[in-house]
Formats: C-alpha cells, sequence, structure tokens
C-alpha cells in the first residue's frame, strides 16, 4: 500500500507485545514503519483503561496528531476502545475504532476505510471475545514480551479488565514453544511472558492436547528452548504455587525475580476488592521466595484510596508493606471506572488523600529498591545490556533486576555480561 504508519502504545507490556505485532502485520502488507513523532499517513494508538489517566492520554495523543498531522487517519484500538468505542468515535479526528476482536483484522479494515468516512466502530459484545491471538515484541528492545494468556475470569471489584478482554484463554504449550523458536532465532536473550491472568495459563487453550497450566508451560520452557532468560511478568499471589517457586529457585534460566500483586494489606479493603486471597497468603509467598531465593527481586502492586480505605486500612498496608521483603512497588492511584462494583462502594476517598497515600508508598518503593540494590553491592552477578547508546552510557539489568549503567562498550550491546554490582 506504500503508506506510513506510525505506533504508539498506552499501558501494559502485554499491550506492548501486541503493538509490535500489529506493526509487523502492517509491514508484511506494504505500510512503512515510522517513529510516532514523525509526520505518517496512519497513526495507530494501542489503548489501556486502567485508570482515567490512561483515557485522558489517548485523547491528548489524538489532539496532538491532529495538529502535526491533519490528513493522516487515526485508529484507536485495544482496551479503551473495546470499552467505549462510540466515545472514543466521538472524538475529532478519530477514523477508526477497533475492538477486542478487530484489533488484528486492522490491514482489512484501513483497505476499506476512507478519511473523509465518518469514524467507523468494528467491535462487537466482549462475551462473544473468544479466540486467542498469539504476539510478541521483536527487535524495539533487548528482551521480548511474549503474550502466552489473555482475558481474565476474575471480577475484581475495581477492575474493567474482563470488560475489555473477555475470558481467560491462553495459547498451547506446543505452539507457545513455536513462537520462542522463532524469537531464538532473531537472537533474542531473554522473553518475558505476559499475559492479563498468566497464572490462569491453560483455561480455553487454542489447540490443546491435554489440561495444560502455568507450571506446565515453565518446565517446558526451561527444558526445550535455547531462550538464556526468562521472566514472569506478573503472577497472582493465589496462583503461585509453592511447587513454582521451587522450580524457579532451582532454574538456571527463569530468572529470580517475581512481580506478584497485592493491591492493599488490608484484609477488610482486600475483601471489599473481591480479591481471592487475605495478606496472610502474601505474605507466605514473599517468605518462602526470600527463604529459597534471598537474592531474588520481588515487586507488588499496590492501589490507595479504594472506597471505604480509612486511615487505619491504609496505616496497615504501609506497616504490613514496610515489614515485607519487598524490592520495589508500582504505587496505583485509585480510578472510578464505569460498570465496576467499586463505584457502589462507600465512603469515597477525596483525591488529595489519595494522592497523599500514593506518595507516602513511592517513597516507600524507591527506599526498598535502594536498600535491595545495597545488599548486593560486590556481588557478581549477570548483567544483559540493552542497545543503544544513552549519552555514552550503556544501560542493563541482572538476572534479580538491578539496574546497572556502564560507560559505553558496543560489544556489550544485547550480551549478557559478568559484573560485579
Amino acid at each position: 500500500m506504500n503508506k506510513t504508519v506510525a505506533l504508539h502504545t498506552l499501558g501494559c507490556k502485554l499491550n506492548f507485545s501486541e503493538t509490535t505485532s500489529i506493526g509487523r502485520l502492517l509491514e508484511n502488507n506494504g505500510f512503512i514503519k515510522k517513529d510516532f513523532e514523525e509526520i505518517a499517513d496512519v497513526y495507530v494508538i494501542n489503548t489501556c483503561s486502567v485508570t482515567d489517566n490512561a483515557d485522558k492520554e489517548c485523547r491528548y495523543l489524538v489532539r496532538r496528531i491532529q495538529k502535526k498531522a491533519p490528513e493522516a487517519m487515526i485508529v484507536i484500538a485495544g482496551c479503551y476502545a473495546q470499552l467505549k468505542p462510540k466515545e472514543i468515535a466521538g472524538i475529532p479526528g478519530v477514523n477508526l475504532v477497533l475492538g477486542a476482536a478487530e484489533k488484528f483484522n486492522i490491514v482489512q479494515h484501513l483497505k476499506e476505510l476512507n478519511k473523509n468516512d465518518a469514524a467507523k466502530i468494528c467491535s462487537c459484545d466482549i462475551e462473544d471475545v473468544n479466540t486467542f491471538t498469539a504476539s510478541f515484541s521483536l527487535q524495539e528492545r533487548t528482551r521480548t514480551f511474549l503474550k502466552v494468556q489473555d482475558g481474565c475470569d476474575y471480577n475484581c471489584s475495581f477492575c474493567t479488565i474482563p470488560l475489555a478482554r473477555g475470558k481467560s484463554r491462553s495459547e498451547s504449550i506446543e505452539n507457545v514453544l513455536k513462537e520462542v523458536e522463532k524469537i531464538a532465532a532473531a537472537g533474542t536473550k531473554e522473553i518475558v511472558l505476559t499475559g492479563i491472568n498468566l497464572g490462569d495459563f491453560g483455561k480455553a487453550n487454542a489447540g490443546k492436547k491435554k489440561e495444560e497450566d502455568f507450571f506446565d508451560l515453565i518446565k517446558q520452557l526451561d527444558a526445550h528452548t535455547a531462550i538464556e532468560r526468562f521472566r514472569i511478568s506478573s503472577i497472582e499471589p493465589n496462583l503461585l504455587s509453592n511447587e513454582m517457586i521451587e522450580f524457579v529457585c532451582n532454574s538456571k534460566k527463569f530468572m529470580p525475580h517475581f512481580h506478584i500483586p497485592l493491591q492493599s494489606g488490608s484484609n477488610k479493603i482486600l475483601a471489599n476488592m473481591r480479591r481471592r486471597y487475605k495478606k496472610e497468603l502474601y505474605a507466605e509467598k514473599v517468605n518462602l521466595v526470600k527463604l529459597l531465593m534471598p537474592h531474588a527481586c520481588i515487586g507488588a502492586d499496590v492501589i490507595v484510596g479504594f472506597p471505604g480505605e480509612t486511615s487505619a486500612d491504609f496505616n496497615e498496608t504501609a506497616h504490613f508493606l514496610e515489614d515485607l521483603d519487598l524490592s520495589y512497588l508500582h504505587v496505583f492511584t485509585y480510578s472510578e471506572r464505569d460498570h465496576t462494583h467499586a463505584l457502589a462502594l462507600n465512603p469515597v476517598v477525596p483525591q488529595n488523600i489519595r494522592n497523599d497515600r500514593n506518595k507516602i508508598l513511592r517513597n516507600l518503593s524507591y527506599s526498598k529498591m535502594q536498600a535491595f540494590t545495597e545488599q548486593h553491592i560486590g556481588q557478581n552477578r549477570k548483567v544483559l545490556f540493552e542497545a543503544g547508546n544513552k549519552n555514552g552510557m550503556l544501560e542493563g539489568y541482572t538476572d534479580n533486576y538491578i539496574k546497572i549503567t556502564v560507560p559505553y562498550k558496543s560489544e556489550w550491546e544485547k550480551e549478557i555480561v559478568e559484573w560485579i554490582v
């Protein structure tokens, strides 16, 4: 088609893997890829809708595109597009809205699209979304994000993901291994396994030959692939079995790095969030990881300002996090989302208090990461360096996710190097 296209990702690692796969689809059909800051014929924004800020950022990006490239076509895909297609179609400048089932059919939709037509919505009821489309990032970064699972059968009271992505479904292990072979052939040394509810892998597998689960997957990846390093992007504490933790402890390929969502250190709030565990189980998982792998990095997601969260509830969370041997926190300020149960919960926490609590936990996260890094000073660890010269410096991460910055050496790009922290 000899048209240029620029793509942008909002949100999670899974979104990033999908965006790059959409980009490959477009390039394979004659589109020429451009940087998002450049002038292009078509702009594709793959959206997130976990928070109100993600929605606002999408609208901001559309306005920016209109100013710099008023003749360009703008395509909005992803979670926001599935949840609020009519709202997006009403944004001046948007030409095409692709829901969960249609984003990988983007080439056909673009062939049928005219700039002067009214915004076209291609979406369906989320209950009808039941297929799995494999996707992975490649070339853009040293490590590859590989989607092996999509959708979620949980119904946390604050979350719109089931409404945006549908029921839990995943690839078969056989097909995942084939995808990994492609990635390994491209010279990639590290794969991050991604999904919406990764530990739920195995449900509604595409073409599965037998019952499979996430533990089966990581064992097969460890034994039968050429990839040197794997990471588990995020896994629910109730789905992280002790056997998995022990397996990672003894694996040479799976890195000593866990990201385990917590959301709250108050059992009352966890219950109101409709989470499927109590804080005691969470502490058990963290303590087992650190018992078996004292050097392991453990991150957590936390939401502050959830409806009904009192000062006592927040302090309980803060003290719980202080006492746990965590390495860092991803802190989210609660954001009201349409069609969620949490909207009916009271009392609502004022926005300024939400922001204050966010700041407290972000400061705690900084302190924890500093302490974790200092514990490993002088240790010899393997670092996978990124590609690219950043002002004369080279960046990379140790096996246990400590960021290392060194003077640039071209021969170290995309290589695993022994390094004293």
